[in-house]
């Protein structure tokens, strides 16, 4: 599966950054490619590439705050959720995208 998607928190720092390392660790260890971006303070980092979004499977926003750049993932399953969840469960989230992406 391909997974592209935003993090970020209401400060832009840890938890954008804890979210997007456990949304990669997951997704790499059940054998998917994935790229997040992170938004925050420091502005945007490891913008996603449109050849990525144009072939990713579902888009994940794991925010706090909004984001901006949502528009680029229409057409895409796009799932939202905060920062926590995706903290505290990375893999019993990505095994419910896994479901959500299967079942299209």
């Amino acid at each position: 599966m391909n997974i592209v998607g935003i993090s970020a928190c209401a400060a832009g720092i840890a938890h954008t950054y804890i979210a997007k390392e456990k949304l990669v660790e997951a997704a790499e260890a059940d054998g998917h490619t994935i790229h997040i971006e992170t938004q925050g303070t420091v502005g945007t980092e490891d913008e996603l590439d449109p050849a990525d979004i144009a072939k990713a499977d579902v888009a994940i926003i794991a925010a706090d705050i909004s984001v901006s750049g949502k528009d680029r993932f229409k057409g895409i399953k796009t799932i939202e959720i905060p920062t926590e969840l995706v903290i505290r469960s990375p893999h019993k989230l990505m095994k419910k995208i896994e479901e959500i992406v299967e079942s299209k």
